[in-house]
């Protein structure tokens, strides 16, 4: 199937048809990734766009259809992330961005608000490898596993790095008094 979406472009059937190489529930990880890594929701369509093209463009070659794309979608959205971060040098802070989405999906109290806030500000300050593997194990709900194959590193990697990222953000949180 994809690489007969791959044959024929990307015409206006991509999003949302029934050859779309994302389904729903992945357009949404990538989606919630791609935000959660600091890539404001204007460029959000323009994120997803890039996971579907690689997608195809992964079948256009001949390669076979990943393992779990979702998975492997996540990853692709998480890298984008990062490239995007090391584009615009973060000319907007993470929490500002991540504020907006959450009121956008889920109105809450202010106490959720500000804790939200706080994390997304203390995933802003963490080096790009800590909040990538962070945002893909607690955010994309991947396992070690996967997280490790996607990105090519040891799973002991991946532990070291979740293991040094949380610590820092649980500091970040009770330094701010948030929790």
């Amino acid at each position: 199937m994809l690489r007969r979406k791959a044959r024929r472009g990307l015409g206006d059937e991509v999003h949302g048809g029934p050859d779309d190489p994302l389904d729903a529930a992945q357009e949404r990880r990538v989606r919630a990734v791609l935000a959660l890594g600091g890539v404001p929701q204007a460029d959000l369509p323009d994120g997803v766009q890039q996971v579907r093209l690689r997608l195809l463009e992964r079948a256009a070659k001949g390669h076979e259809a990943p393992r779990d794309v979702s998975a492997w979608a996540a990853v692709v959205a998480s890298n984008l992330a990062m490239d995007w971060h090391r584009a615009k040098r973060r000319q907007e802070r993470i929490g500002e961005r991540l504020a907006s989405l959450r009121q956008l999906e889920h109105p809450s109290g202010e106490d959720t608000s500000v804790l939200s806030l706080s994390v997304a500000q203390g995933l802003d300050e963490l080096p790009d490898a800590q909040r990538q593997v962070l945002v893909l194990r607690f955010f994309a709900d991947l396992p070690v596993r996967d997280i490790a194959h996607e990105l090519g590193v040891p799973e002991g990697t991946v532990k070291s790095r979740l293991h040094t990222a949380v610590r820092a953000l649980r500091a970040r949180l009770h330094e701010g008094e948030v929790v």
